[in-house]
């Protein structure tokens, strides 16, 4: 065992471990330099959502080095979703810049509660995206620029995460072999959006399915965007229920409390809330619109909701008072997935989580991650490409 010492011996010392080749860093505050790139993914198809079809989508990745940390570097990804995130403006890149050069003489703490609860506070709300981007760009540093954002089982031993196929918006014969695929590839739990097509055809695919395979096999979710008024949801609802529906997300849009907790209490399909949540960042903000809805599920997007420590807040309050949740990445490319994966994996999930957008697009960034028989894996940890490369 030996120590090199960088500058001031108190606040920096960086101990290897000979035997393990292992860098544990005794660092308690550090400088960062950062710097962002555009990088933009195209997907392998048309996307059909809510908000119309998509065949590319925009991320910014940040790159995060310090002279405390010589040698290495951290990445994250901030992927704001057009029309849904509230930093979708049109400047994203020269404010995430000012952001970042505003970061210049902060000094951050190696410890990640601290580390999470210090960008919390200097990167304001209205920019979610850009402080999960530096929350994993500097965790990443932090833990000697390896990918590895938390201390997790997904990365350290491989443990797989359970994920759910998604069934993208299409005409009925497109949804349908959508939907076989995905059974063919072993998925257990199926995630449908609704609403592209005439409903009694959303029905129709339903039932297709449990004609061929019970809930104990298959689980299926709904996803609405908020697609159903206020006065039809319960009727359409009652007709989901028929088809032993797991849960049905945001059946009507966001910011209708009153109605949204009449649903909550009489649909006989449980509810998660999705784009309810964005948007709302104190802890009193959050209980009050928690204990207010009453939902069965919540449903955790990083990207969207400020962050680790933000989605963290979320879980805590939900488990508090009995609400289910699950996390979903929204459409980030593989740096952005892998972080959300591992954050995800310290809870040790067994329900299915919305981890599988890495397969979406011709030109992701190479990296271990990949799907087998419906769960997302870690592969060896060479599989990442040379990401700094992205920034010359």
């Amino acid at each position: 065992m030996f120590s090199v010492v960088l500058g001031d011996p108190s606040p920096n010392i960086i101990v290897f471990d000979e035997s393990h080749f292992i860098l544990k860093t005794m660092t308690k505050k550090f400088v960062v330099q950062a710097r962002a790139v555009p990088y933009l993914l195209h997907f392998k198809f048309e996307a059909g959502t809510s908000r119309g079809v998509l065949t590319a989508k925009e991320s910014f990745l940040v790159e995060c080095s310090s002279p405390d940390f010589p040698g290495f570097k951290g990445y994250g990804e901030a992927g704001p979703l057009p029309g849904l995130s509230i930093d979708d403006v049109p400047d994203f890149g020269v404010q995430f810049a000012v952001l970042l050069q505003s970061l210049d003489g902060v000094r951050f703490s190696t410890d990640t509660d601290d580390l999470l609860l210090q960008l919390k506070a200097i990167v304001p709300d209205r920019f979610p995206s850009m402080r999960f981007a530096l929350e994993t760009a500097l965790l990443d540093l932090v833990h000697g620029g390896k990918r590895k954002i938390l201390p997790n089982e997904f990365y350290e031993k491989r443990r797989s995460i359970p994920i759910n196929g998604l069934v993208w918006m299409n005409d009925f014969k497109h949804m349908w072999q959508q939907i076989e695929t995905k059974i063919a590839d072993e998925y257990r739990c199926i995630k449908i959006k609704i609403g592209a097509i005439d409903f009694s055809q959303e029905c129709d695919l339903l039932g297709m399915i449990r004609e061929k395979f019970p809930a104990s096999e298959i689980s299926i979710r709904v996803d609405a965007n908020g697609a159903f008024t206020a006065e039809e949801a319960l009727g359409k609802l009652m007709r989901l229920s028929a088809y032993d529906i797991h849960s049905i997300e945001q059946p009507i849009k966001a910011g209708n409390v009153a109605e949204m907790a009449r649903i909550c209490a009489e649909s006989p399909v449980p509810v998660a809330l999705d784009e309810e949540l964005i948007g709302i960042y104190s802890v009193e903000e959050k209980i009050a619109l928690l204990t207010s809805i009453r939902p069965q599920y919540i449903i955790l997007k990083p990207t969207l909701l400020g962050g680790i420590q933000a989605s963290k807040e979320w879980i805590q309050l939900a488990e508090g008072l009995g609400i289910g949740w699950w996390i979903t990445s929204a459409l980030e490319g593989n740096i952005g997935l892998n972080s959300i994966a591992q954050f995800t994996s310290t809870y040790l999930p067994k329900m299915p989580q919305g981890l599988g957008t890495g397969q979406l697009y011709q030109n992701n960034i190479a990296s271990p991650l990949y799907i087998s028989d419906g769960h997302l894996i870690y592969g060896p940890s060479d599989g990442w490409e040379d990401i700094g490369s992205l920034f010359s």
